[in-house]
């Protein structure tokens, strides 16, 4: 199973203030774990909202809308994306890290749709279609 495990952001976060060198050594340290375990796929700190841009969609009508966001503990900081044999495991991981943000700091664990889980919809042709494309993206690292 594929976990996306995300740090949501804070008022430090989304004013661009820059982790400790002492959370950046001890985030390296958990990433050297996670790695080694073959868990982590993939993690990655976000920019602030403000650099950012969302596109909201009303049927055919695209409406672009510039950050910063409001709600900034709604936003997401950074990400892990982790391959865990449960919910359990990805958690008992996430308790193992260090506080991401110093003081207040919250983690969401979220499990990744796979294509058995779309059921009779995915369609052989949509199935080979993923992999085709899934093939491709491997193939570029």
């Amino acid at each position: 199973m594929r976990f996306i495990v995300m740090i949501k952001a804070n008022k430090d976060s989304e004013a661009g203030v820059m982790p400790s060198k002492q959370l950046l050594a001890d985030m390296g340290k958990f990433n050297e774990e996670l790695v080694k375990a073959g868990v982590m796929l993939a993690g990655e700190g976000l920019q602030p909202s403000s650099k950012g841009k969302r596109v909201r969609f009303s049927g055919d009508k695209r409406t672009v809308i510039d950050g910063p966001f409001a709600e900034a503990k709604e936003l997401i900081a950074g990400f892990w994306i982790w391959q865990c044999k449960s919910m359990d495991e990805a958690l008992q991981w996430v308790k193992r890290c260090p506080n991401p943000m110093g003081a207040e700091s919250e983690v969401e664990i979220r499990q990744v749709f796979e294509a058995e889980d779309f059921g009779a919809e995915f369609t052989p042709e949509l199935k080979a279609q993923e992999e085709r494309l899934r093939q491709e993206i491997a193939s570029r690292e």
